[in-house]
């Protein structure tokens, strides 16, 4: 007996399923169905109500032919009707996986907890729900289910493959039916970027094709007859990988000779409908065959030399066909080989946060400091002592109000950047990477909202003019720069995207850009506010016109990193703004600089994660 729970996973395919049970100590087995590693999925049912399931229902299959179900893995709203009486496919995907408990159970010689169900990357909720509820009526725990592709390749990577994060693969799986899926390596794991099926690409449809060969001089057949042959058929092809050629007995009692030449003459263009697959799924990932590090090939055809051969004729690219391609996705996703329940998954290799990133927090949040305070200290005061009313500027309270945002932002990334830098993973969305990083952003977001307020009802007091005007001039130009940090926190979350260098270093905003707005909005309120003296009159008006010319710099710093473009904008934009300095237009230059904060948080979300350039993989040199 091994010491520690056992893990169950399966594969319950359209035509075959199978099952691993692993261990914590790393030791794992296959269970075996009358001897074979593979079950048959098809179930009979009998007249006396017993459900026949695996090779005792193909065998059963030519006397009952209408109680027969080969394929019984339905889609959840379709009825099947066995003799005249509809039936629910939920109960016959049941009895297989009942079938699988069973032999489990045995193996284990105890009651099995963790259950893994492996399901097709292309299903939705519906089908997965439907797949959970198969489970519970055969009586198997609440199962955690695993896209097939991300099995895989957390199998290849137990097997020693060397996948680093950002690099692409294919997954081409081949068994009743073909599905390719194309993947990325993510710092927290496997994302899917493309998937594709073909029912009519894989095992069954050239067990059809041979069946038709085979019989094309042969007197039409009954559905027995049918279900006899396929079952031979069925047989000899998997017999072809070890022979030349195997004897095929008909149910008319003749018997032909199958060769690997008919096979091949069968499976040729079938398995090309799998190669063209492949290349749809990649161009739907909107990569290049050559962008792949890897395409692998699994499932039951996988053991065919053809498959290997049409991809490689299709794609340019020599597939690695793993070893046991039947039992490569349930050994992936029962992690087996792994020493405990979590060593299949790859390890996060988020970039801990360096210490420099700190000043790209604490410069735009000391900068928010001085201008909210300048702006509370040196309003322009008009009126009589009885009916006093103050002149504002409006556009330092709301780069004010921006740069909240920027420090509290830059702040809760780095924190959240560094606690998962530094986190276990542990199996659940809520301890991954990505939930804690979305989470930090969300959440600092949130703060950079509420010390935006803060900043208004603070500015009403003391002003003591209505707080509706200060809450329009803080609230307002910061909402186009929550709205892409709340879609980057989801990306985040999801891990769809994880940019490269991390989080972190995807939302240092320009510290450039900051000090130089900050000074110009602070020489701006100074020329407006300041005591004209006749002998300071000219240098008052310069530092406005300074400040004008260092706000529209910091401007272009924000939207362009390139020094040629920031020479080419930042000058007849530093022009504009530096005209434009006076009370009426302090509120427009405001808005100028937070549209363009806004406008980089929306070039960093579309450029590198939404739409990020594919890097060119370098090549040996000849």
């Amino acid at each position: 007996m091994r010491a520690g729970q056992a893990r169950l996973a399966i594969d319950c395919g359209s035509a075959s399923t199978s099952a691993v049970l692993a261990w914590p100590d790393g030791t794992w087995t296959p269970l075996l169905f009358d001897g074979e590693p593979e079950l048959p999925s098809a179930v009979l049912l009998s007249p006396g109500g017993e459900t026949l399931t695996g090779h005792q229902a193909w065998q059963a299959a030519a006397a009952a032919p209408d109680r027969f179900i080969p394929t019984p893995r339905q889609p959840p709203d379709q009825r099947l009707s066995v003799a005249d009486v509809d039936v629910d496919p939920l109960d016959l995907v049941a009895a297989t996986l009942r079938r699988v408990t069973y032999e489990a159970q045995q193996a284990a010689g105890s009651e099995i907890e963790d259950v893994r169900l492996v399901v097709p990357a292309g299903w939705g909720p519906r089908r997965r729900t439907w797949m959970r509820h198969a489970a519970h009526r055969a009586g198997l725990p609440q199962p955690t289910l695993v896209e097939a592709p991300v099995a895989v390749a957390a199998h290849l990577l137990a097997t020693g493959v060397q996948l680093p994060v950002g690099s692409f693969i294919a997954v081409c799986d081949v068994g009743a039916g073909a599905e390719v899926s194309v993947l990325r390596r993510g710092p927290a794991g496997f994302e899917v970027l493309a998937t594709l099926a073909d029912p009519a690409a894989g095992g069954t449809a050239i067990d059809d094709a041979l069946a038709s060969l085979l019989t094309a001089t042969s007197p039409a057949q009954g559905d027995g007859e049918r279900w006899a042959l396929l079952a031979s058929v069925r047989t000899g092809k998997h017999a072809l990988t070890d022979h030349v050629a195997v004897t095929i007995p008909q149910p008319q009692g003749s018997a032909v000779v199958l060769t690997s030449g008919l096979l091949e003459q069968a499976a040729h263009p079938i398995l090309h409908r799998a190669a063209h697959l492949t290349n749809e799924a990649i161009a739907a990932a909107e990569l290049r065959a050559e962008d792949l590090a890897g395409v692998y090939c699994v499932g039951g055809v996988a053991r065919m030399p053809l498959l290997e051969k049409a991809l490689t004729e299709t794609t340019g690219i020599t597939p690695v066909v793993l070893t046991d391609p039947g039992l490569a996705a349930v050994r992936g996703a029962a992690d087996a080989g792994a020493a405990d329940a979590t060593a299949g998954q790859p390890l996060v290799d988020e970039p801990v946060p360096p210490v420099r990133r700190a000043v790209a927090v604490a410069v735009p949040g000391f900068a928010s400091l001085a201008l909210i305070s300048q702006f509370l200290l040196t309003p322009q005061w008009n009126g009589s002592l009885w009916d006093k009313w103050a002149l504002l500027n409006w556009g330092e309270l709301a780069v004010a109000a921006v740069f909240a945002v920027i420090a509290s932002l830059g702040a809760g990334t780095v924190l959240a950047s560094a606690i998962a830098a530094r986190t276990t993973l542990t199996p659940g969305p809520s301890a991954s990477p990505g939930s804690q990083t979305g989470t930090g952003i969300l959440a600092s977001a949130s703060l950079g909202v509420a010390i935006t307020g803060m900043y208004a009802v603070l500015a009403s007091l003391y002003i003591g003019d209505p707080v509706g005007g200060f809450l329009r001039w803080t609230l307002l130009p910061i909402a186009p720069i929550v709205a892409p940090a709340a879609v980057t926190a989801v990306v985040a979350a999801r891990q769809w995207r994880t940019p490269p260098g991390g989080w972190s270093k995807l939302l240092a905003f320009p510290t450039g850009s900051v000090i130089t707005a900050a000074l110009g909005m602070a020489f701006i309120q100074y020329s407006l506010t300041a005591d004209r003296w006749p002998t300071m009159v000219l240098w008052i008006d310069l530092a406005g016109r300074v400040g004008g010319l260092l706000l529209g710099i910091g401007t272009v710093m924000a939207l362009v990193s390139q020094p040629i473009l920031r020479l080419v904008l930042g000058a007849p934009l530093a022009v504009i703004t530096a005209a434009l300095v006076s009370w009426p237009a302090s509120g427009i230059l405001g808005v100028i600089y937070a549209i363009a904060v806004a406008g980089w948080w929306l070039r960093q979300l579309w450029t590198r994660l939404l739409r990020p350039q594919t890097p060119t993989p370098s090549r040996p040199a000849a």
